[in-house]
């Protein structure tokens, strides 16, 4: 029976890879650091496996037996430094495909890495895209735009305020993605073993909309009024620095809030037949942030 390794297996996209490698006959190796939170995934198959992905020995130990590997670097913030942390996780995830020989990996990306520097979390995706190339494995860099599930962080607000903020202008086009059908992709490929090489796949939902009109859609959805509230630099700055992060951290995020808000930035990108994935953000209002509230 196959094995395949699921980084980062309790969150949005890494439990629905698992749930559908699983569905599928494989064994799901699903790594991460709280045993609970793997065990209440109840992935029938699914081996849980303790490890922290950015500790190379572990991830050695966790994924040995795979043949394929679905990797991505899960946002951690109490970090000094996200460019150190995108680079400890990929170390890790490449020293444990040299180590196995696994086969295939799929790696989650993000839309416009490796266009330029200075992009925050997109450039070091594109980094993490440019070490995992220089394997012998098959590699399928997933590209994806914006999380649908994004809302979810915001779904209270939503229903008791009306409102919900993010630091983009209200009428800037995003191509919204499911985290869903981002899995769906991943699976396919884990699975398939007729793919070789190394190649990059953007993923950008059915349509890009913007956030005046998801705030539309919402209000239609929720039957009540529902407004989209732009964050100001100022409030943002402010907002991180509550956190306590450090000032790295703060700065390598203003860089990214302000790459994916640019017009001509990442979101941007010629939308073609390839990138265009099933789920609606109506769909997803059904499915997943309505049962949220």
């Amino acid at each position: 029976m196959k094995k395949i390794a699921i980084a980062a297996a309790t969150g949005n996209i890494g439990s629905s890879v698992a749930r559908q490698i699983s569905s599928h006959g494989a064994t799901p190796l699903l790594l991460g650091q709280n045993l609970k939170r793997l065990e209440d995934l109840n992935i029938s198959g699914g081996l849980e496996i303790v490890a922290d992905i950015s500790n190379t020995e572990e991830v050695i130990a966790a994924t040995e037996g795979a043949e394929a590997l679905f990797w991505l670097v899960p946002p951690v913030l109490n970090t000094p430094s996200l460019n150190e942390w995108y680079q400890k996780v990929t170390d890790a995830g490449i020293a444990a495909v040299n180590q196995h020989k696994i086969k295939r990996v799929v790696l989650i990306s993000s839309l416009g890495a490796s266009t330029s520097p200075n992009l925050g979390t997109v450039s070091y995706c594109g980094k993490m895209e440019v070490a995992f190339d220089k394997l012998d494995a098959s590699v399928l860099a997933l590209r994806p735009g914006y999380f649908m599930e994004n809302f979810l962080l915001q779904a209270k607000d939503i229903s008791e305020k009306g409102i919900f903020t993010f630091p983009y202008d209200s009428e800037h086009d995003i191509p919204f993605i499911s985290a869903d059908d981002i899995a769906e992709v991943a699976t396919r490929y884990l699975l398939d073993e007729t793919w070789a090489g190394h190649w990059k796949l953007n993923l950008m939902g059915p349509e890009n909309i913007t956030l005046a009109q998801a705030a539309s859609r919402l209000s239609v959805r929720l039957g009540k009024s529902v407004e989209y509230v732009k964050q100001s630099g100022e409030e943002v700055k402010a907002q991180l620095s509550s956190w306590g992060l450090s000032k790295s951290v703060q700065q390598e995020l203003m860089d990214l809030f302000f790459t994916l808000g640019d017009p001509n930035g990442p979101y941007a990108t010629p939308r073609t037949i390839e990138a265009s994935t099933a789920t609606t953000f109506e769909q997803f209002l059904e499915r997943k942030f309505l049962p949220s509230l």
